[in-house]
């Protein structure tokens, strides 16, 4: 695991084709943008859990 240390308003990139921006912080809370393909589903973890994978999909397309 890579763990990196971001101001707000900094980004880090994965590959060519993705950004993730510390948007905000409040407290021991931080706010994601995350820039990507429209091909590549992005979903929190917690949310997968609960959902089955078609249901993410669906979610993912709207």
């Amino acid at each position: 695991m890579l763990v990196l240390s971001r101001k707000v308003g900094e980004k880090v990139l994965i590959g060519d084709r993705i950004s993730i921006m510390i948007v905000s912080k409040q407290g021991r809370s931080i706010r994601l943008g995350i820039e990507a393909p429209k091909e590549l589903v992005v979903t929190r973890e917690d949310m997968r859990e609960k959902s089955s994978p078609s249901e993410t999909k669906a979610a993912s397309i709207e």
